[in-house]
């Protein structure tokens, strides 16, 4: 009764979870915010600076701006604008889904300083002698759209007035200006242009006696109401300098949802069919923890109001290679154990407790890496960091946890005992209890590698590699985006496939002239272009009205200033070194300092191949690229990480190291081991990354590209070189102090803390 107590919970488990998932997740889904890059929209940081000379930059005058700010997004009637404020003199603002970004940039940045002035630009009237909330979008006389405002001081409006109505025309004006630059603008310089940068000059013939005043000009309904909209908000406290923004059309924001969601799907859909296939049983219980593990992410980054980039949703599909992991290292123990004649009960306890301490210590040290993309990273790539540790999260919740419970009622129940198969395994594979078997005896696939006597020659392939790497970079420099330099990038996309030349006419045509143009695509419908220069919010919209014009769509303009650009080139090299520090740390502690020396030149090792492939194939380095690399160092460590805890396992089993013969033997028993489950790892995220690359938005091309890279070398290094880098360390440590008592080195807790026994 015991046992089909616990076949009948496994299932109910499973429906109960089944059923939660179904019905709930696409509700989950659709509540969650999609940043621009997913619908379109805009993102820019200001600069701020202050208004008049002697004004002090406080936390209060940055809130203040921002509840101006807000005031002013409200009259756009955006859903869900984000403003946020960045260390002591900058604000972000994303506003994602806005139709008109020119009208919602010029609504933002206009200082709103309203000033009434006569012909020879002196001040007459300014914002102080208009009632708060007194402006109001209406309609004139003649059926116009104008903006009335209600005045303080009627009495004031009434003698300016009558002062002006008695000047001789052409003088007998009162011009109203929107941020009037003292020394640089003027009436008479915009008198006669097509679009003066003053709103209104009615002529004034006789004093008027009214509580409030009409400003009319050629305006639309839209116009009149944004400018109430911003009278009304009032005027901002400090001047905003525009230093970086990033602009994406609606229809580029829709596709790339729709192809990196396909990718994704395929990706997870592999993965998955991978597990069933090889591990079978299991495989189907890594199916379901799989799939709660993405519906735990979805609904706890709704629950957390997070916005959705494309950058998140490659961080959730890298998560599953994550949970794949983890699963996968459980696995592969449950098999040693059955291989080495123990029952299914036994086996399942011994893997469990004793895949813990790797899964722990290799989500650990990737949580490193994401920590510090989160603390130096902005905008989409603190985006993509926030999804990675809760990611490693749940998928350490899921796959420790979610795939024990489940398994473990199976196993409890009796059904899998005695039947290998179910686990993957063939019955030829399983040895007899008698043969009393521990599992650094075990053979493998791998056996005839002999990884330590071959070192010099791993060491050698890389040290070639490296120099050609260095004289690549040398050579061909890195191809820096605008985000490390300055300038402006735009994306132009077309409806149909088209050609440079094409691209280089139109934006000869345009007055934007350039030679730098790629085009890519699936299907060769998008030209990207650099320009060293920044553009300014005018050159901006000249360039995609005649974009649209020309093309049908919307294109992508980003432009950084040289401040930015320096910035984040800085933030990125204390991001590598910062996290390279902290996995040097947790290593030595959980370790020791040989084996987080050699993991740190391992990840300096697959960096260093990401940046030297990139400068070969000429790929721009971004930010997205900066993350890609981050990813990688916590892959890398992963791996290294799994390789050396079967070392110290391993060791912990001979207990007393008396040659160096010995110590090659542990390396070479301990690669053969692990192996299997670094290919396997490997593959899984492969697939994935795969699926991005070939179906994913253009947009994070070049990130799955750095990604791929990375875990090629990533399995390489942590083969090939931390292991044999840490066993040239050991030996020379052997040379010095002669044999290595294991036991005395647990007693001084040199190997890090006991797993937990499950």
């Amino acid at each position: 009764m015991k046992a089909r107590g616990r076949i009948i919970a496994f299932f109910l488990l499973v429906i109960v979870l089944a059923g939660l998932i179904g019905t709930t997740s696409l509700p989950i889904a659709k509540d969650i915010k999609l940043g621009l890059d997913l619908q379109g929209g805009f993102e820019v940081l200001y600069e701020v600076q202050p208004l008049e000379e002697g004004q002090e930059i406080t936390q209060d005058v940055l809130s203040d701006t921002t509840d101006a700010l807000m005031s002013r997004i409200n009259v756009l009637g955006v859903s869900e604008p984000v403003i946020t404020i960045e260390g002591d003199d900058r604000i972000r603002v994303q506003l994602a889904g806005v139709e008109d970004q020119a009208q919602a940039r010029e609504l933002l940045s206009t200082e709103a300083n309203l000033t009434f002035r006569n012909f020879e630009d002196e001040v007459m009237l300014d914002g102080s002698d208009l009632k708060q909330g007194g402006a109001t979008a209406t309609f004139g006389q003649d059926g116009q759209p104008i903006v009335t405002l209600e005045l303080n001081d009627p009495g004031k409006f009434a003698e300016i007035t009558g002062e002006i109505a008695q000047l001789p025309p052409p003088s007998n004006v009162l011009v109203i200006w929107l941020d009037f630059e003292e020394g640089v603008d003027s009436y008479a310089a915009e008198l006669g242009k097509p679009d003066p940068k003053f709103v209104s000059d009615p002529r004034v013939s006789q004093r008027i006696n009214s509580p409030s005043v009409e400003i009319s000009g050629a305006f639309t309904v839209e116009e009149t109401q944004n400018l109430a909209g911003i009278l009304n908000a009032g005027a901002l406290p400090v001047a905003l300098e525009e230093i970086y923004s990033t602009s994406v059309g609606a229809q580029f924001g829709a596709q790339a949802l729709d192809q990196t969601v396909f990718a994704a799907a395929i990706g997870i859909a592999l993965v998955l069919l991978f597990m069933v296939i090889f591990y079978r049983i299991p495989g189907l219980i890594a199916v379901v923890t799989l799939s709660v593990y993405v519906y735990l992410i979805l609904l706890v980054f709704e629950l957390i109001g997070g916005v959705l980039t494309l950058p998140g949703i490659a961080a959730i599909v890298l998560g599953v290679g994550m949970a794949v992991d983890a699963n996968i290292i459980t696995y592969e123990r449950i098999r040693e154990e059955l291989r080495v004649g123990r029952s299914v009960r036994e086996s399942f306890k011994a893997g469990a407790s004793s895949s813990f301490s790797a899964i722990l210590d290799a989500n650990v040290t990737t949580m490193i890496a994401a920590g510090v993309l989160f603390w130096f990273g902005t905008s989409s790539v603190k985006g993509f960091a926030t999804l990675l540790i809760i990611s490693i999260l749940v998928s350490f919740l899921t796959a420790v946890w979610g795939s024990r419970l489940l398994l473990g009622l199976l196993v409890g129940s009796g059904v899998m005992d005695a039947k290998p198969g179910l686990f993957g395994l063939r019955k030829s594979q399983i040895h007899d209890k008698s043969e009393n078997l521990e599992i650094l005896d075990l053979s493998t696939r791998f056996d005839r590698f002999d990884f330590a006597g071959n070192r010099n020659k791993f060491f050698a392939i890389s040290l070639v590699l490296i120099i050609a790497g260095m004289a690549v970079i040398g050579i061909f420099r890195l191809n820096l985006g605008i985000d490390f330099t300055e300038g402006t990038r735009v994306e132009i996309a077309a409806e149909s496939a088209i050609t440079k030349a094409q691209v280089e006419g139109f934006l000869e045509e345009a007055g934007f002239p350039s030679d730098d143009i790629v085009i890519s695509g699936d299907d060769s419908n998008l030209g990207v272009t650099r320009y060293t220069e920044e553009f300014s919010q005018g050159e901006i919209e000249e360039l995609k009205n005649a974009a649209v014009e020309e093309f049908g769509v919307e294109p992508n303009v980003s432009t950084v200033s040289p401040t930015v650009g320096q910035e984040l080139a800085k933030n990125a090299l204390y991001a590598l070194a910062i996290a390279a520090i902290g996995i040097i740390i947790y290593a030595t502690l959980r370790f020791e300092w040989r084996m987080a020396f050699a993991s740190v030149v391992a990840l300096i090792h697959d960096a260093f191949f990401i940046i030297a492939v990139f400068s070969l194939l000429r790929l721009e380095v971004d930010v997205t690229f900066i993350a890609a690399v981050l990813t990688i160092v916590g892959y890398s460590i992963n791996d290294t990480i799994v390789t050396f805890d079967r070392i110290r396992e391993n060791m912990r089993h001979i207990k007393k190291i008396d040659s160096e013969e010995q110590l090659e033997i542990i390396v070479n028993k301990s690669l053969r081991q692990t192996l299997g489950r670094s290919v396997n790892t490997v593959l899984t995220v492969v697939l994935v990354v795969v699926a991005l690359l070939i179906f994913g938005a253009p947009s994070i091309l070049n990130f799955s590209i750095a990604l791929l890279i990375g875990l090629i070398a990533g399995t390489y290094s942590s083969i090939f070189i931390a292991a044999q880098l840490w066993l040239v360390l050991k030996k020379r440590e052997f040379r010095k102090k002669g044999p290595i008592d294991i036991e005395k080195l647990e007693e001084k807790n040199k190997w890090g803390s006991d797993e937990p026994v499950v």
